[in-house]
């Protein structure tokens, strides 16, 4: 059976695809409107009618019930949430230790940079079709070893196992909330400081309200659904080609799994499989839609593969080839890289080290993934012994531009 559609280079770049559609932006923007003029009245509004609270629910979880939480889970669960939040400070830190501050001569004196967290953040994990503890640890995490202050996670009706997750990962407390009312209610403050940078992944509604509240804070993207190209040749296992597109097809419907291959015969393999592992997959009602809208691609060689990519910028690329190492250098355009077939996108999204938190649509062209980084800012400094030294090119720049009073600032220091 046919479940990937087969199509040239060209036409899969010309079905691109948006992040959220006008009719969401507009519905998003609405609601983050009127929690910004109503508060707590209009996220707890919203979320009733979304089907998140009932009128008695608590929205604000405290440390202390985190704590609770995490004590009641069990020691295999706390064990297995220990170990993944392990691994993934540990990246964290080493990616840490790589922004180092500047200090360097300038003309006259000296400039540089610090690299300084911001005060607070929010964290969205999703909470409706799938409820994602890795995703509480991901966010929180990095925010944490950045030296963010005040952390707080937002979730739709969390799970015990997220609850225990965001004690793990150092959250300050909870909001029992999610959709636009919740990414509004983490950006304005409404139970708790408001967020300088709200991240983490969620549905078209939680993209809207961080593309309609940008600027106004930081955000991580504008995450779509999950994407997969898997790049294969003639060494590749069929069934570990197949096995890598159903895991990204079983998250939503509107993923987007893509195998790229120089060996077409590859192509009806790996979909007898897909049709097969189907039949027994629980989440095949999610699966099998993503794979009827996928693609499936040959190209003439390897370096037709790396253009294709990195014109697709994809969320996950996976190498199933012979020499991944050999051409894992030239592509440019990724949220992640899975180099060799052994290096499954599943152990990133559980905790392997990186973070799973990635640009969608398109997005890698100019964008990284939620990391350490994402919390932090590297503003610039000046000190100038000497001001006399530059203070005539500045005064002859200003006035080049019109600006006199520039231009006399910098004479007062000759």
């Amino acid at each position: 059976m046919s479940r990937l559609k087969r199509v040239d280079a060209d036409q899969m770049i010309e079905e691109s695809r948006f992040v959220v559609d006008a009719t969401t932006l507009a519905g998003a923007a609405a609601i983050v409107e009127d929690v910004r003029l109503r508060g707590e009245a209009a996220v707890r509004e919203h979320s009733q009618r979304f089907g998140d609270l009932s009128p008695d629910d608590p929205i604000i979880l405290e440390r202390r019930h985190l704590d609770a939480a995490l004590a009641e889970v069990g020691p295999s669960i706390r064990g297995l949430l220990e170990r993944v939040a392990g691994r993934i400070e540990t990246f964290s830190r080493e990616q840490r230790s790589c922004l180092v501050d500047l200090d360097t001569p300038v003309l006259g004196g000296r400039a540089g940079h610090r690299w300084l967290p911001v005060t607070t953040a929010g964290a969205y994990a999703p909470g409706g079709r799938y409820p994602l503890p890795s995703s509480v640890l991901m966010t929180v995490i990095p925010a944490r070893v950045a030296g963010v202050d005040q952390v707080w996670v937002a979730s739709p009706r969390p799970t015990s196992v997220t609850l225990a997750a965001a004690a793990i990962a150092g959250a300050d407390g909870l909001l029992a909330i999610g959709g636009a009312q919740a990414i509004a209610a983490l950006a304005f403050g409404v139970f708790g400081p408001p967020s300088d940078v709200v991240v983490g992944p969620g549905n078209r509604w939680v993209t809207a309200a961080k593309k309609h509240l940008y600027g106004e804070i930081g955000i991580d993207g504008l995450a779509g659904p999950s994407e997969i190209a898997v790049v294969a040749d003639a060494t590749a296992d069929p069934r570990l080609v197949a096995a890598d597109l159903l895991a990204q097809a079983e998250h939503d419907p509107e993923a987007l799994p893509i195998l790229v291959t120089d060996v077409p015969s590859l192509i009806p393999e790996v979909e007898r499989i897909l049709s097969t592992e189907l039949d027994t997959l629980p989440t095949a009602a999610i699966a099998g839609p993503a794979l009827d809208g996928g693609y499936a691609v040959a190209v003439s060689d390897m370096d037709e593969a790396v253009g294709l990519c990195d014109r697709i910028a994809p969320e996950h690329l996976a190498l199933h080839v012979e020499d991944p190492d050999a051409i894992a250098g030239l592509f440019t355009s990724y949220g992640s890289l899975f180099v060799g077939e052994g290096s499954a996108e599943v152990f990133a999204d559980y905790g392997a080290g990186p973070n799973h938190v990635l640009p969608t649509d398109g997005g890698a062209r100019f964008q990284s993934g939620l990391s350490v980084m994402t919390f932090l800012k590297a503003p610039t400094w000046l000190m100038l012994d000497d001001p006399a030294a530059t203070a005539e090119d500045a005064a002859r720049l200003a006035r080049l531009e019109g600006l006199e009073a520039h231009a006399r600032a910098a004479e007062l220091r000759m």
